[in-house]
């Protein structure tokens, strides 16, 4: 098998990782470049390990991976419209249009808010561009595991300003239920491992938080 290294614009591919990691300079830790660079070895996984590679455009793959985050409404800088910002900046560094509107439509289907809202439509783009089945289930694996739980505290703390038990809440809320929201059967055997380091957790945490009194969470059974 070939790898995926080798079926790509190492030109253009090098000029976007150049500048995403320029561009994710001032993201908070949760978001930063080494977030990138964690999606996009899982994205390499994935795209190897999964049926039919094929059927996918393995430069699609990376450069969705690479770009995913660029754009991203928590971290929009002002007069950037992120409906096109990964298509123009691609055609800037000479991608062909039909990869940069390939690479910009995997980018915003990638949201979890997104397919909340409508799950049919990342269905029907999945068919269209499977590339982003991969790419998902890559940024939905860095979320959860000990990563995710170093990630939720640290865009909590940066972000937001919660409390760690409002951080806590955003397990049950979103991150607990991604298992069920993979794509691919690799994603789902990673993503059941990494749930699990969670679930133990957030055992831990019910146990030494019941001293407070204020902030026990449920014990998972």
């Amino acid at each position: 098998m070939a790898s995926i290294d080798a079926l790509v614009n190492e030109g253009l591919i090098t000029s976007v990782t150049e500048y995403v990691e320029a561009y994710m300079a001032n993201y908070d830790g949760s978001h930063d470049f080494n977030h990138i660079r964690r999606v996009l070895g899982l994205a390499k996984y994935i795209h190897a390990h999964a049926p039919n590679a094929s059927e996918r455009d393995p430069q699609v793959v990376i450069l969705s991976a690479l770009l995913h985050d660029v754009g991203d409404k928590k971290y929009l800088k002002p007069g950037e419209d992120a409906s096109s910002l990964v298509n123009d900046l691609l055609v800037s560094y000479g991608a062909t249009e039909e990869l940069a509107r390939k690479v910009q439509t995997v980018c915003l289907g990638v949201s979890y808010s997104s397919e909340i809202k409508d799950p049919a439509r990342v269905q029907e783009l999945i068919k269209l561009h499977p590339e982003l089945a991969v790419v998902q289930d890559a940024d939905r694996i860095d979320a959860i595991g000990s990563i995710g739980i170093g990630r939720v505290f640290t865009f909590t703390g940066a972000r937001t300003k919660a409390s760690m038990a409002e951080s806590i809440q955003h397990f049950h809320d979103k991150l607990l239920k991604l298992q069920s929201m993979m794509k691919t059967n690799v994603g789902r055997q990673l993503a059941e491992e990494r749930t699990q380091r969670m679930k133990e957790f957030l055992r831990w945490w019910g146990e030494e938080a019941a001293f407070s009194g204020t902030d026990a969470i449920p014990v998972l059974a």
